[in-house]
């Protein structure tokens, strides 16, 4: 059913949303109609610039955004093939993130949405990765199970319906990410660290070194700062080990703790799937065992393509939609929040 905003503009499947994304390290846009069809989609990394440092420098990242952001813009709208005019809403990511990344994106989004009188809308990028996975399959139903790893969050959320979160478990420490970027740059292997680890553990046997699965109990919870520090500790008393191998324990480390957990909690809430967020998402063992996982269970496992796994702003404008739908513009008040939460239910 559309949902009227104001007099002038009612959210069905029509309306067509710019989304942009600064959160971190990818310069980010996309058009997006009606939440789900992605009309076009922009991602410019900055990969390369933060590569010999070892992972991402907030100045850098800044500027760079500040460099391309208007350009990756422009593409996202020439790709669609649509006139500025065309465009219903501005949606961009308020938090969390890098404040001064975010900052980039939310001053041109305000600027866009007052320069071409349409709303704006404020974007949780951790709620826009919950939705990644419905662009690419409209027909997943509630509740759905979301894992949400990243390098800076690791979660398990129960996806009851839109906009109604309840939190089930998150990491007490390191996030997968985190943990997956510092043992590659322990082991010199490169950056980013997931794909780095990913590519080396193709290499390697997964049963060489029997690192610990922290918090295998009945909570939700994770833990990778141990596993982390096992890591280091075994090299150093076996500098000739096989990168490869170590790389390969690590990941089935990681990933074993990831799938049990997350199939624990979709028995546990009744849900109909498990889906994948966040750029650990990406990772290939990650998707081959939760796949596996879902299909013992009797249930739908869905892996977003792995360029929806990634920072992108067509998660950004597909949230901002379902968001626009339900609660209106967001005020040209509302800054920038480094540290912002999802909007949990108790």
């Amino acid at each position: 059913m559309a949902a009227p905003v104001n007099d002038d503009l009612t959210i069905d499947e029509s309306t067509l949303i710019l989304g942009i994304e600064t959160s971190c390290d990818e310069t980010a846009a996309a058009l997006v109609m009606g939440g789900y069809d992605v009309v076009s989609s922009v991602v410019s990394t900055q990969v390369d610039l933060h590569a010999e440092f070892g992972g991402v420098v907030p100045e850098i990242a800044s500027r760079a955004h500040l460099d391309v952001l208007n350009p990756v813009i422009a593409r996202a709208i020439v790709e669609s093939g649509v006139e500025d005019s065309r465009i219903d809403a501005i949606a961009c990511t308020v938090g969390p993130g890098l404040i001064g990344a975010l900052l980039v994106g939310v001053s041109a989004a305000k600027s866009l949405a007052l320069a071409w009188d349409v709303p704006f809308i404020g974007v949780n990028h951790m709620e826009a990765h919950l939705y990644a996975a419905s662009l690419e399959d409209p027909t997943l139903e509630f509740p759905l199970v979301v894992l949400l790893v990243s390098g800076g969050h690791t979660m398990l959320v129960e996806m009851q319906d839109h906009g109604r979160y309840r939190l089930l478990g998150q990491t007490i420490d390191d996030a997968a990410g985190e943990a997956f970027d510092k043992v590659a740059r322990f082991l010199d292997l490169g950056y980013p660290g997931g794909p780095a680890i990913d590519e080396a553990a193709l290499l390697g046997d997964p049963d060489a070194i029997k690192f610990p699965r922290a918090l295998m109990d009945n909570s939700y919870n994770f833990s990778f700062s141990g596993l982390k520090t096992s890591v280091m500790n075994y090299v150093r008393k076996h500098p000739d080990v096989s990168s490869a191998d170590v790389a390969a324990s690590f990941q089935a480390a990681v990933v074993d703790v990831l799938v049990a957990k997350s199939r624990a909690a979709a028995k546990a809430t009744g849900a109909t799937s498990i889906v994948l967020g966040g750029g650990v998402a990406a990772n290939s063992l990650l998707r081959e065992e939760i796949l596996e996982g879902c299909a013992q269970d009797g249930i739908q496992g869905f892996l977003p393509s792995r360029a929806m796994c990634t920072d992108n702003a067509a998660m950004i404008a597909a949230a901002g939609w379902h968001r626009l739908r339900s609660d209106g513009p967001t005020p040209l008040s509302v800054g920038a929040t480094p540290n912002l939460k999802l909007p949990f239910i108790d």
